[in-house]
């Protein structure tokens, strides 16, 4: 049977980080679900960089929190250090350095996450570069 949807309905809510989110689901509890964590973050922080730019005081406030959060997390050192750059990068207008930042949390991420995951954050990353041009 096929249902057709009203035209005044409202679209269905898809969200855009479906592998991150499974991958940490899947993740054994530890480093391994707190890098898929700290990797969901990055890309949904990386994104409002993609649409309206949001004000700056909550830009500001995001990336405060997200840094103590990362802080908090059982992350490898190799990415730790990315992940605080992105979250400051995060707070500012730039693409190009907030593309930056997550192309470094990939590189520091690539062995503990899936390739769907990678995929994922490289299509963001793909994004901010388009975004700078």
């Amino acid at each position: 049977m096929h249902h057709t949807v009203p035209r005044y309905a409202v679209p269905p809510i898809v969200f855009p980080f479906r592998a991150l989110a499974a991958c940490a689901g899947r993740a054994p509890l530890g480093r391994g679900r707190e890098v898929a964590l700290a990797c969901l973050m990055a890309a949904r922080l990386s994104s409002p960089g993609l649409g309206a730019p949001l004000p700056p005081a909550v830009r500001a406030a995001r990336a405060a929190g997200a840094s103590r959060w990362f802080a908090s997390l059982a992350l490898p050192a190799a990415l730790r250090a990315p992940l605080v750059r992105l979250a400051t990068a995060s707070a500012r207008e730039s693409a190009s350095e907030l593309g930056d930042a997550l192309t470094d949390v990939i590189a520091a991420s690539r062995r503990h996450i899936d390739e769907p995951s990678i995929a994922e954050l490289e299509g963001v990353a793909q994004q901010l570069a388009s975004a700078r041009r």
